[in-house]
């Protein structure tokens, strides 16, 4: 039986369904028994548990053959993480119960990275659940080629994409979350020892123009990728409703300035399959037309 955290979301669905089309028993883990009814029509167990609940966490890995952990995104989190170090605590407390035979826990590119940004909470999660003694893998994400969605609108309205990844034709290392979602299902099957660090990206690294160009084609339109100044970040994520917008544009530096990178050497590497021509195809295809 294997244990799957954020099966309600992008990156965990796709766990659930590839174990379940390889004949695996899966128990999907839910805040709201109401959001796990799709799982349990397509054969899944269902243990109901927030992810800082110790004792429902404890319930819903035991007896498990590998778990699945996702941290909740937190995109304007309060300074010190202090709801990710709530979430991480109670994760390896429950794992350290437990005892499952392996763990999969999803991380991102960067997760090494010591210069403060968004993206420490992943590393902390690393740092703590390393410690248990248990076979742990940790998977270490490119960017993911969903988060396109946000440029869908403007692409089609003004032929314009506005991004923070720039220089805009630099390509960095992106992942659809149907591989990453693969990538996890297969490691949750794998047995091995100790700690893996697997690094995972798509087929080549994506740039904004590389995007842009991509809708062009899509919409049928001259789309041109811009870069949005520094300048104007903190109060364009401000308007967005962020109240601790410092993190997030500590990573988008990261990601600029090349210290946000996989980290290489000896650990694992693999690639991916899915194309940003075919994530835009579908999120152009999802987003609504004006």
């Amino acid at each position: 039986m294997y244990a799957i955290t954020g099966i309600t979301g992008q990156v965990g669905g796709v766990v659930g369904r590839r174990l379940l089309d390889a004949g695996q028993t899966v128990r999907a883990i839910v805040r709201d028994a109401d959001k796990g009814r799709h799982w349990v029509e397509q054969g899944c167990a269902l243990e109901v548990a927030t992810m800082d609940d110790v004792d429902a966490l404890h319930r819903a890995f035991e007896g498990a053959e590998g778990v699945f952990v996702l941290l909740p995104p937190a995109f304007d989190p309060a300074p010190g993480f202090p709801e990710a170090r709530r979430i991480i605590d109670a994760v390896r407390a429950a794992l350290a119960a437990a005892r499952p035979a392996r763990v999969v826990c999803l991380s991102t590119i960067g997760a090494q990275a010591d210069q403060p940004n968004l993206l420490n909470q992943l590393g902390m999660m690393e740092q703590s659940l390393r410690t248990l003694d248990l076979p742990m893998a940790f998977l270490r994400a490119g960017w993911f080629m969903e988060n396109s969605q946000w440029d869908i609108q403007p692409a089609r309205e003004h032929g314009t994409l506005p991004s923070f990844l720039q220089p805009t034709h630099r390509a960095i290392p992106m992942v659809a979350t149907e591989d990453v979602g693969t990538t996890a299902a297969a490691l949750l099957q794998e047995h091995w020892e100790g700690v893996r660090i697997v690094e995972l990206e798509g087929p080549s690294p994506v740039s904004p123009d590389a995007i842009a160009t991509a809708l062009a084609d899509l919409l049928g339109r001259p789309v041109r990728a811009e870069a949005i100044p520094r300048n104007q970040w903190a109060e364009l994520f401000q308007a967005q409703g962020m109240q601790h917008p410092v993190p997030r544009m500590q990573m988008l530096d990261g990601f600029n300035q090349g210290w946000i990178a996989f980290e290489g050497g000896s650990l694992e590497q693999r690639k991916g399959v899915v194309t940003i021509e075919a994530v835009l195809h579908g999120l152009v295809a999802r987003a609504p037309s004006t």
